[in-house]
């Protein structure tokens, strides 16, 4: 069970490869049929089977196309899904299969949520294969998201300089709702510190302005969007302050439900 994330040609690729105990043949099966599909793939789909047939998903309400880029039954079918690419490999390992997913997007920040949520649904895939379709795979997608947040270093801080300061900028996909953490960002700021729609700004001690800002993110949660502008001293010492601030809005979230 490994797992990776690697940019390519301005986009992000993530790896992700599984053993899964049942012959190729029954996987692929479980990977093409729609009626098999459903019981684990994340919705609905429907497909023409064949090189460059289509496919409509639907999720939440929400339907969305694509098209099959390569097929070569039973070891490879890989599919764009709105601007994202799917590219599903089957290997024969021993009785079972070596299944390895590459999923390309733009949205690297939400990479972590996409590996948990894939996870998820490959341990669903080789329970329906079991015969228990529809049983819960028991994963604690909320510890497991987290854990790829610091695998895939989601937690980093970028420092930009220019002519006219530095600026720091930190991206973090959270695992609970807008207004939970909004509440939690609220009790942390310093008193009288501006805030509107989910956006909050303070001085820094160590120098400089820090904006909050919490918008739109992938299923997991709200998005967390935080910079600190400055003209002088080290942003390096700015990174490091709004990583600790950082860690002590998401000690706050541990009480904070999950909205589930």
């Amino acid at each position: 069970m490994t797992e990776s994330l690697q940019a390519r040609d301005g986009r992000s690729v993530l790896r992700m490869e599984r053993r899964l105990k049942h012959p190729q043949e029954k996987v692929w099966k479980a990977m093409t049929e729609p009626e098999r599909l459903a019981d684990w793939f994340p919705g609905s789909v429907a497909l023409d089977l064949r090189a460059g047939g289509a496919l409509t998903f639907e999720l939440d309400g929400e339907g969305e196309t694509g098209t099959i880029t390569d097929l070569d039954p039973p070891r490879l079918i890989a599919y764009t899904w709105g601007a994202d690419h799917l590219r599903w490999e089957l290997y024969p390992d021993g009785e079972g299969t070596r299944l390895v997913l590459l999923h390309t997007f733009d949205d690297r920040a939400g990479a972590a949520s996409y590996g948990a949520g894939w996870h998820t649904c490959i341990a669903a895939l080789d329970l329906a294969l079991d015969g228990r379709p529809g049983t819960d795979p028991g994963v604690d997608d909320i510890a497991l998201h987290e854990r790829f947040v610091e695998q895939f270093g989601l937690d980093a801080g970028t420092v930009e300089t220019g002519a006219d300061g530095w600026r720091v900028r930190y991206e973090r996909q959270l695992t609970r709702p807008a207004d939970g953490v909004w509440g939690a960002l609220t009790e942390l700021a310093p008193p009288g510190a501006p805030a509107h729609e989910h956006t909050l700004e303070h001085d820094a001690d160590e120098g400089g302005r820090v904006r909050w800002e919490l918008v739109a993110g992938t299923g997991h949660g709200a998005r967390l969007v935080l910079t600190h502008t400055g003209t002088g001293g080290d942003p390096r010492a700015a990174l490091a302050a709004d990583r600790e601030r950082i860690a002590r809005l998401l000690d706050r979230l541990e009480a904070v439900p999950t909205g589930r």
